[in-house]
């Protein structure tokens, strides 16, 4: 029987190897930065080769594989989506502000403009690559990059008779954990015909927004989890055979005795920012070892990648202390379940009086919800199922709810939004383990193309 402890109480007792420098303690063995291998991955690359790093879902739906590629050439990278409509709000501006400026004072603005290159930075690789058309090829800017096949019938997608599956390239990211001459590319599945496989939900996301993108539809998903300790799937610092205290002094908690994992999860931040992932926000959740951080504002299908990406990044830095990351939607019973809840917009919803946008919005919402639920996890509901059960600040999957504040709610609109009259809108039902592809898809077609 599994007693209840003060999370002081044995919190190290069988832990894994390394994760004594997370719990501020002396590591029992090697880490990241003793290891004697480390100083290999700070030797310059050839100055025309470049490591490429593949990632892409597996055929579970919710788990990420990776391969690398050398490349002798470096991609070419625009501007993301979201900063070519931000520049363009921006120019805007300029040209009214310019307009009102007397004659005397306009030849200030007036080229030649004295425009000196950024030299040091012309030869690395920029932050991020959006793939937004040509849905069934290569998008213009991705089509240097190669195909790379895979053995799908080791990672669920195929048979043995039939195993050969392809890559495409369609998001490119700094990569924080080689770093220098060294890319992250987020792909989508492909069969032998070059049909999408059936985790291949890239696809229709990147459909549905190609439909509504003068709509600028925005999100910001809070990818909620838990750190697992590898040996035994015991949460992390949590006593052995035994509960942590409950108590509300976890969420946004400072002190040994209330956080584990902090270190692990700051690095995840930072890789994040150098990555070019939007990360705008990162705590402490519920639970001891329940953590949150948040994506965004990404635009469209973009959301989708950079979810998927900064999920990829905090596996690979886990690895590094023998912890597992647990999006299991409700991994302990009578705890905080984890969810990703997506904060969404569009133009009008964030244009004056959009609040009407909004309550329209979740009018659709509730019409299509119970065919929702069975999208927001990769189990059709069913893990999700167990998270949503009206207790723990999550609302009851049985119907959908709404209101201004209450986190009780399926959809919750922030008191700011209320007051202010405009902005976004919180869809807190799906699980943490979502396809945040399908999420988006589910979003857009019901939201905004009434489908």
């Amino acid at each position: 029987m599994y007693s209840t402890y003060v999370v002081r109480d044995n919190r190290i007792d069988n832990m894994v190897k390394n994760v004594g420098r997370i719990h501020g303690n002396p590591p029992k063995g090697p880490t990241l930065m003793d290891n004697p291998l480390g100083k290999y991955f700070s030797l310059p690359l050839p100055d025309d080769k470049l490591i490429a790093t593949y990632v892409w879902i597996d055929g579970t739906g919710e788990n990420l594989r990776s391969k690398n590629r050398t490349l002798n050439f470096l991609p070419k990278v625009p501007e993301d989506r979201f900063t070519t409509i931000m520049n363009a709000r921006d120019e805007k501006l300029r040209e009214e502000a310019y307009k009102e400026l007397k004659y005397s004072e306009q030849h200030k603005y007036l080229p030649p403009y004295f425009s000196p290159r950024n030299l040091e930075n012309i030869f690395k690789v920029q932050c991020r690559l959006r793939a937004t058309r040509n849905i069934g090829v290569f998008d213009e800017n991705l089509k240097d990059l190669p195909v790379m096949s895979f053995n799908g019938s080791a990672t669920r997608q195929a048979k043995r008779t039939n195993a050969d599956m392809y890559l495409f390239p369609r998001a490119i990211y700094r990569d924080p954990i080689h770093r220098g001459r060294s890319i992250l590319v987020m792909c989508d599945t492909y069969d032998t015909q070059l049909q999408p496989t059936a985790t291949n939900n890239r696809v229709r996301c990147a459909e549905a927004y190609l439909k509504c993108e003068e709509d600028e539809p925005w999100f910001g998903i809070e990818q909620e989890l838990f750190l697992m300790s590898a040996d035994d799937m015991r949460p992390l610092g949590w006593p052995y055979k035994g509960f942590p205290e409950r108590s509300s002094r976890y969420y946004c908690g400072v002190g040994a005795d209330r956080t584990f994992g902090r270190d692990l999860m700051e690095a995840h931040y930072k890789c994040c920012l150098y990555a070019g992932i939007p990360i705008v926000g990162l705590n402490v959740e519920m639970g001891p070892s329940q953590w949150e951080y948040q994506i965004g504002p990404s635009v469209g299908v973009s959301a989708g990648d950079d979810l998927w990406m900064a999920r990829y990044i905090l596996q690979i830095l886990a690895e590094q202390y023998g912890i597992e990351v647990s999006m299991k939607p409700k991994p302990l019973p009578d705890w905080m379940g984890s969810g990703a809840h997506v904060n969404f917009s569009t133009k009008l919803m964030r244009d004056v009086n959009g609040i009407v946008e909004i309550e329209k919005a979740i009018e659709k919402l509730g019409y299509a919800h119970q065919a929702h639920l069975k999208l927001f996890d990769p189990h059709g509901g069913r893990e999700n199922a167990k998270r949503l059960v009206g207790s723990h600040q999550v609302a009851h999957g049985d119907e959908l709810t709404a209101g201004v504040g209450e986190r009780l709610n399926s959809i919750r609109i922030h008191r700011n939004i209320a007051f202010e009259k405009k902005g976004y809108f919180e869809d807190r039902r799906p699980g943490a383990n979502c396809d945040p592809y399908v999420v988006v898809d589910a979003l857009l077609r019901t939201c905004v193309l009434n489908e």
